[in-house]
């Protein structure tokens, strides 16, 4: 994991080194990073869940807004 973490070399690289599969060694990377996350990293992390989350919704809030100008163009041509 060292040489991950501290040597920056890739998960891949790191696998093929010792003959392992690198799902597993970016497992074992995924859970010492989460054990040793600092106060910093958690509110880095939970910061990022929310810029998601805030696009997620932002595009959902256009697709509506799309849908709405739609039928309101729909509506007004129909009127005699």
């Amino acid at each position: 994991m060292r040489e991950v973490i501290e040597k920056e070399r890739t998960i891949s690289s790191v696998a093929s080194s010792y003959d392992l599969v690198p799902q597993t060694v970016g497992n074992w990377i995924a859970r010492y990073r989460k054990e040793h996350a600092t106060d910093q990293d958690r509110q880095k992390a939970s910061e990022l869940a929310e810029i998601a989350r805030l696009r997620a919704e932002n595009s959902g809030l256009r697709q509506e807004n799309e849908f709405l100008k739609k039928a309101a163009g729909f509506f007004a041509k129909e009127r005699p």
